[in-house]
């Protein structure tokens, strides 16, 4: 079995009755907290796109999305760039070209270490002068022994492990955040849609809740 079929697979069994509660949930999420980074980015890319409930959502001029998987490109607006290809591999954008690089929930699913390293060269290789990356991701430090629930969790990540490896990489870490969403949107109940909301604008509930990190990082 291929590794995208495999992946499609995954996908579609984990995902499966929960894609428009996530897209709603995305929605707010690019609109209500993530749109101060990307008003201000003209070239954009949601590496690891999933389903594409970041890019589709975000508004820019110039927009590109990467992922395995090859049901992605259907899924994705119009305007959207689709890279199918292995994100530790060269890449075909045009280096210095992004303004942002968003990831969510997707470095842990890289095969191993040096395949993440590989990726993060690639990252920096990508964006402009001053160009940012925004990962989000389940930090191991938090969740302990919850953090392999999933069949595809391979690396293991905190933020500190993360920011490290971006230090590595001459990345200048603009903010970094141990807890910042809980878990995950697909083994818990749906919680009403101004709750998401209310969550954002309150970090002290961040402390409570949240189970992934947030870092902001910056090529100088």
């Amino acid at each position: 079995m291929s590794e995208q079929i495999k992946l499609s697979q995954i996908y579609e069994k984990r995902f499966s009755g929960h894609e428009d509660y996530r897209n709603r949930v995305w929605k707010i999420l690019v609109t209500q907290f993530f749109a101060k980074w990307v008003k201000n980015s003209v070239h954009i890319l949601d590496l690891g796109c999933g389903y594409g409930e970041f890019i589709n959502h975000a508004s820019s001029q110039v927009k590109h999305a990467m992922d395995l998987n090859p049901k992605t490109k259907k899924l994705l607006n119009k305007d959207i760039t689709f890279h199918e290809q292995d994100c530790s591999e060269p890449w075909k954008i045009k280096a210095g070209s992004l303004d942002l690089v968003f990831t969510s929930n997707f470095f842990e699913h890289l095969p191993n270490k040096n395949s993440l390293d590989r990726t993060i060269s690639e990252i920096i290789k990508a964006l402009k002068p001053g160009g940012k990356l925004i990962a989000i991701g389940p930090n191991i430090s938090v969740l302990k022994g919850k953090y392999w629930d999933f069949w595809d969790h391979h690396v293991p990540l905190s933020e500190k492990s993360l920011c490290e490896l971006l230090e590595i990489h001459d990345f200048k870490i603009n903010q970094s955040h141990s807890t910042f969403l809980p878990y995950n949107m697909v083994r818990v109940k749906k919680r009403p849609l101004f709750l998401v909301s209310l969550y954002l604008r309150f970090p002290f509930l961040w402390k409570l809740f949240g189970k992934q990190f947030l870092i902001i990082a910056q090529k100088d």
